[in-house]
């Protein structure tokens, strides 16, 4: 039953609607038709970050028709100073959605914050109505404070830095909403094992957007159980990220923090840290404090699919990992970086994994910033090189060499192949825009394919890659209790220190 500010929401949209239908003829797509959803059943949407990643995954949100963006978040007021992979490719992809050619032409740089969240949001919606605007997005700088006032909202989607993801879900799903989020669900073992917990307690419906849909995956399976690669020992993935720049030690010295952007806000519950520039703006995610590194930005895309198709549901027992080491000068002698703020250029990590239900015990090995397995017999004997990226199952009696997602699995050689007389064709996949997923889910009230409630054991596993990395030795853990057993020390790195006001 929708809660009396909800009508009214949802009541002030149709009423635009229908006002609009009196004095004038109003497009199809607006009052009828093909594709038609009544305003009264949109799902209504608070977006969460209007940075670059938030929007670019703006259009798969005001063109569903199913959904209605009712608000946006962010502690950056208005900027034009945020970083991506190329310096047009967010402004095009906004003025195709708004069908505006010459949108965003007066910023040089670019711009990203809650202001241009509202006005692509309006603007949007504002071309479908007769009068050609719109005013029916909210704005708010503090989370918190959306949650307290926009009582209507059904789902929160999370586009914020990691750190924030936690405490957020837990603060929305306690508040009855739905929630999107993106990679990962928490940054810290302690934190993601509470969100997947209040999931699973919640009459809500949850959603990790590193969910898709990979039927690769099953024929991979079936070549695994046919026993074409013999008992599976090892499955390799490797990705060329990070893309993004990262230290291995603080800044020195503090910035100016800029106008309109709430640092305290920002740094959420992190204790006070300086501000400076080399933490935000599409930069976080190569701090421990902030971001989950390269493991947690791919490893989710990669994982979460092939852990649910292959039913690896027991969590890892160890890991060890190592990284990148770095110098430094000192008067005329090089010194070690103690490096325990940053995760390393580069990275290979081992998960021990335990004997699941249809699988043996098993080793995976993650490679990042260029680093990745040394070219096997099968690939020479094809004269070929290891992809940049890619995803490789291990057995006692041969192997299969596949994409980083899975696709495009082959056995090698290529001799084995060819020779394979199983099934070879990859069944078809689920295609369109992510919310498709779970906004339906939502309107169906069933649990989405990509629910919380499916992803603790690939939360547990790349978090405990953290750990290790942090540790510097090989970490047992027992899923259980949640604990480190050979390192004390270890122990620290599953949780947190809290700002006061910011503790879960």
């Amino acid at each position: 039953m929708e809660s009396k500010n909800s009508m009214n929401r949802r009541k002030f949209i149709g009423s635009a609607v229908a006002t609009a239908a009196t004095i004038t003829v109003v497009p199809r797509h607006v009052l009828g038709g093909s594709g038609y959803v009544a305003p009264s059943d949109k799902i209504t949407v608070a977006n969460i970050g209007c940075g670059t990643q938030g929007l670019r995954e703006m259009p798969g949100l005001l063109q569903n028709p199913d959904i209605q963006v009712v608000s946006v978040c962010d502690v950056n007021k208005f900027t034009t100073d945020y970083l991506d992979w190329s310096p047009e490719g967010i402004r095009n992809s906004m003025r195709r959605t708004l069908g505006d050619p010459k949108w965003g032409s007066n910023y040089k740089g670019i711009a990203g914050g809650r202001d241009i969240g509202k006005e692509y949001v309006e603007k949007y919606y504002g071309k479908n109505q007769p009068s050609g605007s719109y005013k029916g997005c909210s704005s708010y700088e503090d989370y918190r404070e959306l949650l307290e006032k926009e009582s209507d909202v059904d789902v929160v989607k999370i586009m914020t830095p990691d750190h924030h993801h936690a405490y957020l879900a837990i603060a929305a799903m306690k508040k009855g909403k739905h929630v999107v989020t993106h990679k990962p669900i928490a940054n810290r073992m302690s934190e993601g094992r509470l969100t997947i917990e209040t999931a699973l307690k919640s009459n809500v419906k949850t959603h990790l957007l590193a969910w898709s849909d990979r039927p690769e995956h099953a024929l991979i399976l079936k070549w695994i159980k046919d026993g074409v690669i013999g008992n599976l020992k090892e499955i390799h993935n490797w990705s060329y990220r990070p893309v993004w720049e990262q230290w291995p030690t603080r800044p020195k010295e503090s910035k100016p923090i800029p106008d309109g952007f709430n640092w305290e806000l920002w740094l959420g519950p992190v204790p006070d840290l300086p501000y400076h520039p080399h933490y935000t703006h599409n930069r976080f995610r190569g701090w421990y404090d902030f971001g989950g590194g390269s493991v947690a930005d791919m490893g989710h895309y990669s994982l979460f699919p092939l852990f649910q198709a292959f039913g690896i549901d027991i969590p890892p027992v160890a890991a060890k990992a190592y990284g990148t080491t770095h110098r430094y000068v000192e008067g005329n002698t090089y010194k070690w970086v103690e490096n325990d703020v940053g995760f390393p250029y580069s990275s290979l990590i081992q998960i021990e994994f335990p004997e699941q239900k249809n699988l043996p015990a098993f080793d995976f090995f993650w490679y990042d910033g260029g680093m990745k397995p040394f070219i096997p017999e099968e690939l020479k004997e094809d004269k070929r090189d290891m992809p940049n990226e890619g995803m490789m199952f291990v057995g006692d009696k041969g192997k299969i060499l596949a994409g980083f997602l899975g696709q495009d699995p082959e056995i090698i050689p290529s001799r084995l192949m060819k020779a394979y007389e199983g099934e070879k064709e990859l069944p078809e996949r689920e295609r369109g825009p992510r919310s498709n997923t779970w906004a339906a889910a939502i309107k169906e009230d069933k649990e989405s394919p990509g629910s919380f409630k499916y992803a603790g054991t690939v939360t547990e596993a790349i978090n405990l890659a953290a750990v290790a990395l942090r540790a510097g030795k090989r970490v047992e853990y027992d899923s259980e209790n949640m604990k480190i057993t050979n390192d004390d020390e270890a122990n620290a790195y599953l949780t947190r220190e809290y700002r006061k006001g910011w503790e879960l």
